[in-house]
């Protein structure tokens, strides 16, 4: 029996019993007994996983889920898609270096130029790439150093609700403050936070077009206002949609906005698609939705096509520091390099962008639909299928657009019960109450359809708890 066909034991609330079985497998003990308390994702997911493909994931139980984390995001193409297990072999069989650090093979050579055939005309044409250590926050490293080095300055913005990795440099940007408080004595002090248009949790408290037009006003005066107290930055970093932050997609017009405002200072503008970015959002790049350029773009997750690869792609007028300004062992990795080239080749001939819009949609459709009759989820929002439902409190007291209060609690009732019944979601945004959904962009619109139906479920249920 295939996973695709076991999912049909999900249908059934009887074979519910299957996925209530205790989770304390030897392996499971053993990684609560060993592994680091900083460890994540197991807590709330407590699984042993042994085989994948496409959407769906099977544990040493025989349980099988459809997830809808993939890899954080990672996994546009699901587990093990052909392609890239094809691309790998092709390596492994070619007798080419692993790894080359960061000497050019022809693998190498088709990558950089399959990343620049995705960009925007008017960036790649003045474009260059760094390669850096293969993961994000080492890439978000390396954009502080680039427009540090090349302005000469060095204080940073960032946004409220912001998540760029766990390196120094970024967790210092991290709108969060749970990671950074037991740091607070070696983090930078000179990063400057500014509130992110966030329409249902207005930092102002108007909401809709009034507040995009005080948060563009706040940021302008920020950085034109002699008396601001803050002195002109390195740069401003961005993401497009705040994935961790609680998949809060900013405004297109304050965008727009934003790179009026940093072209007319002079502040290059970083933007961070480390999650939003390859096709994920319904365009290739999330930025590419308000039709501007970034002086910085950020790129990890599915650009390894699974495996771990982390670059920047930024405007040659930066390219200021000097040869070892930013250098790492892991950035020559072949396998990676070649199965990312296969995921953006597949993106582009199978049109997963705009896949990737109407699925979307369709959750979206879906989700708003559940919304009009369950007041418990307050705002339903995303791009593309970067989805997030944040969960309230009905009952609570409202904030000053008249919204209830987050409810944590509840979201991780709900996360819990989807998990018992073969779906597997992350939480995020403040207080852990914006259940996530990020599948594969090969999602289909049955499974879509599932998706939602399990969802619905486990509202329900949480709801009676």
């Amino acid at each position: 029996m295939t996973i695709e066909q076991s999912v049909a034991e999900l249908q059934s609330e009887e074979a519910l019993d299957l996925y209530r079985l205790s989770y304390d497998s030897p392996i499971l003990a053993r990684q609560q007994q060993q592994e680091s308390n900083a460890r994540s994702y197991p807590r709330r997911i407590p699984l042993a996983l042994t085989r994948a493909h496409g959407i769906y994931v099977e544990d040493v139980e025989g349980r099988t889920f459809i997830d809808c984390l993939a890899g954080a995001g990672a996994l546009v193409l699901g587990h093990n898609h052909p392609a890239v297990i094809s691309a790998i072999r092709g390596v492994l069989d070619s007798g080419l270096p692993l790894l080359t650090l960061d000497l050019t093979t022809p693998v190498k050579d088709k990558f950089v130029q399959d990343l620049f055939f995705l960009l925007p005309a008017s960036f790649r044409s003045q474009a260059k790439i760094q390669f850096c250590g293969p993961s994000g926050t080492d890439a978000v490293e390396a954009a502080l150093k680039l427009v540090r080095t090349a302005t000469g300055r060095s204080t940073m913005l960032s946004f409220q609700g912001a998540y760029h990795g766990m390196s120094q440099g970024a967790l210092s940007l991290m709108g969060n403050l749970a990671p950074k408080n037991p740091q607070a004595a070696i983090l930078s002090n000179n990063v400057q936070f500014l509130p992110y248009p966030n329409d249902f949790r207005c930092p102002f408290g108007l909401g809709g077009e009034a507040g995009i037009k005080a948060n563009l006003h706040y940021l302008e005066s920020l950085l034109t206002n002699p008396e601001s107290g803050v002195p002109l930055p390195a740069g401003v970093i961005i993401e497009v949609i705040q994935g961790e932050g609680g998949v809060i997609p900013a405004d297109i017009g304050w965008l727009r906005g934003l790179r009026r405002i940093t072209k007319e200072t002079g502040v290059p503008l970083i933007v961070d698609e480390i999650q939003s970015g390859f096709a994920r959002s319904g365009t290739m790049f999330a930025f590419e939705q308000a039709g501007i350029v970034p002086d910085v773009v950020v790129l990890s997750k599915a650009i390894g096509g699974s495996l771990p690869l982390a670059v920047i792609v930024y405007r040659e007028e930066l390219d200021q520091w000097q040869p070892g300004a930013h250098a790492g062992t892991f950035r020559g990795n072949q396998m990676a390099m070649a199965a990312g080239s296969a995921v953006m080749e597949y993106l582009a001939q199978e049109n997963l962008a705009s896949h990737a819009a109407a699925m979307g949609e369709r959750l979206l459709r879906h989700l708003r639909e559940l919304q009009t009759t369950c007041p418990s989820l307050g705002d339903v929002r995303g791009r593309g299928l970067m989805v997030g439902v944040e969960i309230v409190d009905p009952g609570g007291k409202p904030d000053a657009q008249g919204h209830p209060p987050p409810s944590g609690q509840l979201a991780a009732l709900i996360q819990r019960e989807c998990l018992v019944r073969g779906l597997i979601l992350e939480l995020g945004g403040r207080f852990g109450s914006v259940v996530r959904f990020l599948p594969p962009l090969i999602i289909t619109a049955a499974e879509i359809d599932r998706v939602v139906e399990i969802f619905s479920r486990a509202v329900a249920v949480a709801l009676d708890h």
